[in-house]
């Protein structure tokens, strides 16, 4: 748990951009969401600014998660994941979020925050 702690400070402060108005519309109009394996997606068109900002955030959470890997010895895949579980648990009701099954989905207000199985 302390890992899972460590790294979702770790990628809040690794991505500054979703603080941009453009990246945090997107995200609250279901075009861009969190993805099981710790990065952002597309779960519907979005316009080339907010991609770009997509891709800056995937970037520098690319790096982070080498580093962590790196430090603990494991794939950095392992980590995304890992990140993953956190990042899910931050959805906010209608954000849109992928599991590992590649569907995305859409938050209902009434649900609870989306976790994969083994997240724990």
């Amino acid at each position: 748990m302390k890992i899972a702690l460590f790294l979702a400070g770790l990628v809040a402060s690794a991505t500054p951009a979703l603080a941009q108005p453009a990246l945090s519309a997107a995200r609250a109009a279901g075009q861009v969401g969190e993805r099981y394996d710790g990065y952002l997606g597309y779960s519907g068109p979005a316009p080339a600014a907010v991609r770009n900002q997509v891709n800056a955030v995937n970037i520098k959470r690319r790096a982070l998660y080498s580093q962590l890997a790196a430090r603990r010895g494991v794939a950095p895949g392992d980590v995304g994941v890992t990140a993953g579980c956190e990042l899910l648990g931050r959805v906010a009701p209608g954000e849109a979020y992928m599991l590992p099954d590649g569907l995305w989905r859409r938050r209902a207000s009434s649900e609870s925050a989306p976790r994969p199985d083994y997240c724990g």
